[in-house]
């Protein structure tokens, strides 16, 4: 059997990151653990100090096949590239009609800097639009493909 797992981002505006991911991957606020009502019981039964209650937020995908996505209040800034990025495949391969993977490419791209992403790269195949790399609201990487 397969571990489960979740992806961290360390930021510094949980809740901020948390809603530009949201609208990047068609993710939804994560609801409380089960057993609890709120997150703010589960904040409760854990202890946790009410001053880092906004520490932290976590989103997932609605129909539960992606991984929860949690982000965590860090001091520090991002620093260095990436080693790991998420590519966002909303032109559906490279077997699709280059104009219109090049136009859902463009959408999104379009739709993410008007949240506050910022473009780093345009990649090109023979010419043809092939991926974009954005940087999310904190400088972290990652790829219109």
């Amino acid at each position: 059997m397969a571990i489960t797992w979740a992806l961290t981002f360390d930021c510094n505006a949980p809740v901020e990151q948390a809603n530009f991911w949201k609208v990047a991957l068609d993710y939804v606020d994560a609801p409380p653990p089960p057993g609890f009502s709120s997150w703010g019981d589960w904040l409760i039964k854990c202890d946790v100090p009410e001053d880092e209650w906004n520490d932290g937020a976590v989103i997932c995908d609605p129909t539960g096949d992606g991984p929860q996505i949690s982000m965590l209040r860090v001091p520090e800034g991002k620093t260095a590239k990436n080693r790991i990025h998420l590519d966002l495949k909303v032109g559906l391969g490279r077997d699709q009609p280059t104009h219109l993977r090049q136009q859902r490419i463009e959408e999104k791209a379009g739709q993410l800097m008007n949240l506050g992403a910022s473009e780093l790269e345009r990649h090109f195949i023979n010419g043809e639009l092939d991926h974009v790399v954005l940087a999310d609201p904190e400088g972290n990487e990652f790829c219109v493909v």
